[in-house]
């Protein structure tokens, strides 16, 4: 389901409705409610009654008011437009469904992704009309997965445009130097059912926490494209990459049990959703909410 789809188009509706009643229906309800009004004001003056303001404020109300079905048209454009904007050009929420990224990221966890980090786009065609910033190493960025653009994954930027990644038995090594790593103590994968060895790792800049099994790292057979074909060269035991140009490689920090770049190439500069910085609900733990990295 093509959710900005169908918010577009759910906003553009009641954009028209709102429009309709504002230009069309409001001011002809308001011509017929003084024509009503001064009709009530004879009637009770030639029977001889007193015009009271209340009842004359509360008749007046009433025929001008919008019908129901407007209410539920035109009457939610404003909500629809302030959330599409939000959504569309600074930050949407998502929810992280799997443990690729264990333990910054846990399953459950709702985030919220800046949208304008690297660039502004238009919504729907995604097409980037202002160019603001680019995916730096160590960054979280949600992208739109290059093998099926329907879905979302997540990630971290290991390599930008130029790098040569080598991945050598689980360590990671960008453009010929080894990826900083300190053990961290243990943590309890519930996926596995065991404790795994955390470590501190820094990429670029950015320290962050992983797991790893350095002793049996995982094997992530690389599929072979024109993309991994003409950039990148794979054994065993080793995983050396060029990134290319407007292009990205990526990673999760549970190293052995995420499908990323290891697995599928690069992703495309045009896939990129924006980048990740907060957790803004767990419901398991409410301890969680805050920023990361």
């Amino acid at each position: 389901m093509n959710f900005p789809l169908i918010l577009f188009l759910l906003t553009a509706f009641t954009l028209c409705m709102w429009l309709l009643d504002v230009l069309v229906l409001a001011p002809g309800r308001r011509r017929h409610a003084a024509e009503r009004v001064k009709a009530w004001e004879r009637d009770q003056t030639s029977r001889g009654g007193k015009v009271s303001p209340q009842a004359r404020q509360q008749l007046e109300s009433s025929l001008v008011r919008r019908p129901a079905w407007l209410d539920y048209t035109a009457g939610l454009f404003p909500v629809l437009f302030v959330v599409f904007m939000v959504r569309s050009f600074l930050f949407e929420p998502f929810k992280i469904p799997s443990g690729s990224m264990i333990p910054t990221l846990l399953v459950g966890d709702l985030i919220l992704v800046n949208k304008y980090s690297y660039g502004v786009r238009l919504p729907v065609f995604d097409t980037k009309i202002i160019d603001v910033g680019s995916p730096q190493r160590g960054d979280t960025v949600v992208f739109r997965y290059p093998m099926d653009p329907s879905v979302d994954y997540i990630k971290r930027v290991i390599g930008v445009p130029g790098d040569t990644i080598t991945v050598r038995r689980g360590r990671v090594f960008i453009n010929g130097d080894e990826a900083a790593l300190h053990d961290d103590g243990e943590y309890f994968d519930a996926d596995r059912g065991r404790y795994m060895q955390r470590y501190s790792e820094t990429i670029g800049n950015v320290p962050h926490k992983m797991l790893i099994d350095l002793q049996n790292p995982a094997v992530v057979p690389m599929q072979r494209t024109p993309e991994t074909e003409k950039y990148c060269h794979y054994t065993p035991t080793e995983l050396t990459c060029k990134v290319p140009e407007n292009n990205y490689f990526v990673m999760g920090d549970n190293r052995d049990n995420s499908l990323d770049s290891r697995a599928w190439g690069f992703v495309p500069e045009k896939n990129l959703v924006g980048r990740a910085f907060f957790i803004w609900m767990n419901f398991n733990d409410l301890q969680r909410i805050g920023s990361f990295r």
